[in-house]
């Protein structure tokens, strides 16, 4: 049996033992699409099945576009790491004091995720979900660690329309999304009619749901409210291979560095990537995404130019796992060092 009929086998059992409705895989080595292909239902009412042009949501693997956008704009002079976020929100907490852009990246503000007060059905606009952040202490001194923060990624949103006057998706799509050609991939919109488009799914007592339903503003925030296809994420891909969007290699080290705590250690994670090691030594970069019934990910071996890229339309699969299955099948050496599930 071939290799490529090996990861397809397993997919297929796997989506039969966890009740998976629908996978969506990439598989790309040096620029190539090696295998491309769906499984299973994108819809379980209309049984629609899944196929490479499916469109999925991103959950928190959107946010490596958000970190792009701002090294664009470092880049181009409108924004410094290490400048305090006060520079750019005159009104911010005191306690914001020595926040810098570094720091929202790298979940190491001290922000939180989004707490019990702020409700999730509620169409807040930018402004007032940025006054809602203001009033959440900090949990911790910028810097002092590292907790993910999703509402750090929502501040760079912010950020990008308040130095660009531009939406931050508006951005993606100007700078990232149309460049590379990745023609399907934008901002949630669910009164819009997409072509392809998945439903999500949850597991209640064992019997399959439809997803929670949010605010339609809530699903436009920059930590992660992106419609993407494996095609999109080939395109992106292979944008990063080429140094397509940024004009120094430097910049991709520095998205690829771990960020440095306060008391000198460091922890295995950049401006939107989650960094790790192959039990070869190759470099890994990675990033998960969990939102509204959606599962995804993408894991690039950066010296070997392979990447893995899924998506599932269930809460409850274990994306990482799975990743990490059709990699073994792959190339069963480059497997990733534990870091953190």
């Amino acid at each position: 049996m071939s290799v490529i009929a090996k990861i397809d086998e397993s997919i297929e059992a796997v989506l039969e033992k966890f009740q998976i409705p629908g996978i969506s895989l990439g598989i790309i080595h040096d620029g190539t699409i090696i295998h491309a292909k769906g499984y299973g239902y994108s819809n379980v009412e209309h049984l629609v099945p899944v196929k490479p042009e499916t469109v999925f949501q991103s959950g928190s693997v959107g946010k490596q576009f958000t970190a792009m956008a701002i090294m664009m704009l470092v880049e181009r002079g409108k924004l410094e790491l290490d400048n305090t976020i006060h520079n750019y929100f005159m009104d911010a907490p005191i306690a914001w004091n020595n926040i810098t852009i570094r720091h929202l990246l790298t979940h190491t503000s001290g922000m939180t995720d989004y707490p019990d007060h702020i409700n999730l059905r509620v169409d807040y606009t930018e402004d007032e979900i940025y006054r809602e952040i203001r009033k959440i202490p900090l949990k911790f001194q910028p810097g002092e660690r590292w907790a993910y923060s999703n509402l750090g990624y929502v501040m760079l949103g912010i950020l990008i329309r308040r130095i660009t006057n531009q939406f931050y998706g508006d951005f993606l799509k100007e700078n990232i999304f149309h460049p590379l050609e990745m023609t399907t991939a934008r901002v949630i919109n669910e009164t819009d009619i997409i072509p392809n488009r998945a439903s999500g799914y949850i597991l209640v007592n064992g019997e399959l749901k439809n997803q929670e339903w949010v605010s339609p503003t809530l699903n436009t925030m920059a930590d992660g409210a992106l419609y993407l296809t494996v095609y999109d994420m080939a395109k992106w891909n292979a944008g990063l291979n080429n140094n397509q969007l940024l004009k120094n290699r430097t910049s991709f080290d520095t998205i690829w560095t771990p960020v440095k705590l306060n008391n000198g250690s460091t922890y295995p994670y950049g401006f939107g990537w989650v960094l790790a090691e192959a039990s070869n030594g190759m470099h890994i970069v990675e990033h998960r995404g969990a939102w509204q019934g959606f599962k995804s990910i993408i894991l690039r071996i950066l010296e070997e130019k392979i990447t893995i890229v899924l998506f599932a339309n269930l809460r409850e699969t274990d994306i990482y796992e799975l990743a990490i299955l059709v990699l073994q099948i792959y190339n069963p050496e480059l497997v990733p060092n534990p870091i953190y599930n």
